[in-house]
């Protein structure tokens, strides 16, 4: 149709397999890096920087939360609507701003759990952008598990390189890096309000 002008069928042989893994990494790639409120969640996870550990940590439990999710809407177990995740979505990010001009003030740091609680909606998310490339029926494993892998790649590239920022800043000036890290939680609340409003009533 207009829509979709195009059909690919993929049977279930080992050279589909692999067809599925060269199609559906890039398009998990290109989803983290073309998806700005997802990039800016996982950018306010990392602005009070943090051990090495503390930032793999606060990584894993998000990937683990958003593989759970994706993979239970692709299967169609659970399949919210996109008009209530979109904008749960808004403020998930608007939280993770909050907590991080908080979390000087209590001293407790939360975003892993704070990241594994998100990242169940962002994986439902995740499944409504999976859903429109449309999942080959026959290698349905391989297409999530290549998707999947092709978002923590965008991941781990998006972390290396602000947490390496970050840490450098900290490293020359204390002082300057916290004033990025409070100015920078500020952009992120303004940012999820933001899309918020535009997700809910536009």
């Amino acid at each position: 149709d207009k829509d979709h002008t195009a059909l690919e069928y993929f049977t279930g042989s080992r050279q589909v397999a692999l067809a599925v893994v060269k199609k559906f990494i890039p398009l998990g790639i290109y989803h983290i890096f073309t998806g700005p409120d997802h990039i800016l969640f996982i950018v306010g996870l990392l602005l009070m920087g943090g051990s090495l550990m503390r930032l793999l940590t606060i990584v894993t439990a998000f990937t683990i939360a958003h593989s759970i999710t994706l993979s239970l809407a692709a299967l169609d177990v659970v399949n919210p609507p996109a008009r209530l995740i979109e904008p749960a979505i808004a403020l998930s990010i608007i939280y993770v701003g909050i907590d991080n001009l908080m979390v000087g003030k209590s001293g407790w740091d939360a975003r892993a759990w704070i990241a594994f609680f998100f990242g169940l909606v962002h994986g439902f998310g995740f499944a409504g952008v999976l859903r429109e490339f449309g999942l080959p029926r026959h290698a349905l494993g391989w297409s999530l598990f290549s998707f999947n892998f092709g978002v923590e790649i965008g991941q781990v590239c998006i972390v290396v390189v602000v947490a390496s920022l970050l840490a450098a800043l900290r490293n020359r000036n204390k002082e300057l890096g916290q004033r990025i890290a409070t100015v920078g939680s500020v952009i992120v609340i303004l940012a999820g309000s933001y899309w918020f409003i535009q997700r809910v009533f536009f």
